[in-house]
């Protein structure tokens, strides 16, 4: 899977589906599947369905880990400050996490309305 330089608000719409695949996740994303285990030692909060040794995310781990994408990648954050600043501890992170899960939740449905105008 080649990387490429698309931010959080340029990854296409989640699918609705109930439960991805890791590697279904890690193409959503833009990451490797490999990166989504490790990111699951160092972030609590991704906490997928693990059945039959498989990993299943749900629609809200995606929203999280491009969210973590988003802090590591776009924003510079490390690992130590993206866990912090998900953890609350920033003042007004409360806000920006809610701004920044807006933005791509209008961008999914902007991409859904062009996609059924096409129709």
């Amino acid at each position: 899977m080649p990387e490429t330089s698309q931010t959080a608000s340029e990854l296409g719409p989640i699918p609705s589906k109930r439960y991805f695949t890791i590697g279904e996740a890690a193409e959503l994303c833009q990451l490797k599947p490999h990166v989504l285990r490790y990111w699951e030692q160092e972030f609590p909060q991704i906490q997928p369905v693990k059945r039959n040794n498989r990993r299943y995310y749900q629609h809200k781990d995606l929203l999280l880990l491009r969210q973590i994408r988003s802090l590591l990648h776009e924003q510079g954050y490390t690992i130590a400050g993206a866990r912090q600043w998900l953890s609350g501890n920033m003042a007004g992170d409360d806000a920006a996490r809610y701004r920044q899960l807006i933005r791509q939740t209008i961008s999914e449905l902007e991409e859904i309305r062009a996609l059924l105008k096409s129709f």
